[in-house]
């Protein structure tokens, strides 16, 4: 069983960044392949970032690309979501979930283990 702790969330203005962490309790991430999901008030969870169980291999939703950096760090303990420029659009909670089977899916359901989230507010 793995948990998954998300952090760094909070309010800030158009054009702001923040810098999202997900962190496995007491136990390394090395194995699975990491995302990103967020809901927004009123729409369903959808995909926003993947990383692969090496870091190398990264995915994009088209609306975050170029804003966006999903990253991990060398001993897995945590996968960082970097977003900048940020637009009121991008107000969500912000989840993390972990594949154990690599699928590299943008499908919630293909994610065994989830975060339960970390609010980030954008204002015009």
């Amino acid at each position: 069983q793995v948990q998954l702790v998300e952090s760094g969330g909070g309010s800030v203005q158009a054009g702001g960044s923040l810098r999202l962490s997900c962190a496995a309790s007491g136990r390394s991430l090395s194995r699975y392949l990491m995302g990103w999901f967020r809901q927004a008030p009123g729409k369903e969870r959808e995909f926003v970032s993947g990383i692969s169980w090496s870091g190398d291999i990264t995915s994009y939703v088209d609306s975050v690309k170029g804003r966006f950096t999903i990253s991990r760090d060398n001993a897995q303990i945590t996968v960082y979501l970097q977003i900048n420029s940020l637009k009121p659009e991008d107000t969500a909670v912000y989840y993390c979930a972990a594949d154990r089977r690599g699928r590299g899916s943008r499908f919630e359901y293909d994610y065994d283990y989830w975060g339960k989230g970390t609010q980030v507010t954008v204002s015009s």
